[in-house]
């Protein structure tokens, strides 16, 4: 289909946004993008792009600034947490050569992909929340301001509390996973290398690995707990809450968490999977689709994946409802599958005694005798390349 003429009107500047409007501008569609904040900064902390993400910057022309702006990590080293003592080193330079997988900062991500597509002609209209979408003939998106935006298509890039998702499912109430998460950045004092480092504990974690120049460390710490939390990034608590949680960590995470100064916490929710990610003009993607857990670090590469494959099945397709008809049979089941690997996969790192010796010896030996097996097994995730 001819996209050159097709008013699209994007909610959400964040990644998923900025790519699915990048793509279709390059394809020569007209593109809005709806923002509610008052300006495209920094927010967040720090994202994992893995080989997957990667591949759809490259297809956009954006692999090189990606690598500029951030760390290619090189390992993951699996440590137990009250020395920090190594269980696992999976060296990704070795077992996964070819591959790139980059840490980067959140808002550095954010500023490549709409400076790309404010260069390309997409307008980013901000101070812009909205408050219904409306699906038809000609999709309305309804703001909180009291004016409305009009297109032949919307693409729902609108998060966690999606309307757009709303709109075209009905509301679901999540399901509190009994599960929070710190997210903070400190400076990198130990001048730790390019790996992710992952401290295992009874019921918690912690994840650390360096964003930027190296110079800034990224901490996303997780605990089981059954008091929830609010669901979303911007709830600020108190650094003492985080190092009380995590006060039998020791050596390197204790030294970390010490230099905490400012902590966001939220609450880990499961979502179902949208059962219609398209209704009449109208679409979604990203965590308005497929919210995920953080243990597979997919939800920044999930959007990508989906506004490439938007953008491509509506270029592909012979009309708008046949080309979201086409993105929903190619997004789905990945999405579903992957969801459901990263709900499987925080237990593994918060095991309580007497099994978490016994399993830190497993995974020992694993590392000696099969490392590159444990980088491989997720290689269905990594290697998936939706550009090819």
């Amino acid at each position: 289909m001819e996209l050159r003429g097709l008013k699209i009107t994007v909610i959400g500047a964040g990644i998923g946004g900025l790519t699915a409007a990048l793509a279709l501008r390059r394809f020569g569609a007209s593109v809005t993008v709806l923002e509610q904040a008052e300006a495209i900064s920094e927010v967040g902390a720090g994202l994992q792009i893995t080989p997957n993400g990667v591949a759809v910057l490259k297809a956009l022309g954006l692999a090189d600034d990606l690598a500029w702006c951030s760390q290619r990590a090189r390992a993951v080293v699996l440590r137990g947490h009250r020395r920090g003592g190594q269980v696992l080193r999976l060296d990704l330079d070795e077992h996964a050569a070819g591959l790139r997988y980059y840490f980067v900062h959140r808002s550095d991500l954010v500023g490549i992909l709409a400076g790309a597509a404010r260069r390309e002609g997409v307008q980013v209209r901000l101070l812009q929340k909205a408050e219904r979408v409306v699906p038809g003939p000609q999709p309305v998106v309804r703001l909180c301001n009291g004016a409305q935006c009009g297109s032949d298509l919307v693409v729902g890039a609108d998060g966690l509390h999606s309307k757009t998702r709303v709109a075209l499912n009905g509301a679901r109430t999540p399901v509190f996973t009994g599960q929070v998460a710190w997210r903070a950045t400190v400076p990198n004092h130990l001048n730790l290398p390019a790996e992710a480092q992952v401290f295992m504990g009874p019921g918690r974690h912690l994840v650390a690995y360096p964003l930027r120049d190296g110079s800034l460390m990224n901490l996303v710490a997780v605990q089981e707990r059954r008091a929830w939390a609010e669901e979303g990034w911007n709830v600020k608590d108190d650094p003492a809450n985080l190092r009380a949680a995590f006060s039998r960590f020791g050596g390197t995470a204790a030294a970390l968490l010490e230099a905490v100064e400012d902590v966001l916490l939220w609450g880990l929710f499961r979502h179902p999977v949208a059962a219609g990610w398209h209704g009449e003009n109208t679409a979604i993607l990203g965590d308005a689709a497929h919210p995920t857990l953080p243990f597979m670090a997919q939800g920044a590469n999930l959007a990508l994946e989906d506004a490439w494959v938007l953008a491509r099945s509506l270029r592909e397709a012979p009309d708008v409802a046949r080309g979201l008809a086409r993105y929903q049979s190619r997004r789905r089941e990945r999405a579903e599958n992957v969801v459901q690997a990263a709900s499987k996969n925080a237990w593994k790192y918060h095991l309580r005694a007497p099994l978490s010796w016994p399993a830190h010896q497993v995974l020992r030996l694993g590392g000696r005798l099969a490392p590159g097996k444990m980088v491989s097994q997720f290689d269905w995730i990594y290697r998936h390349d939706v550009t090819a």
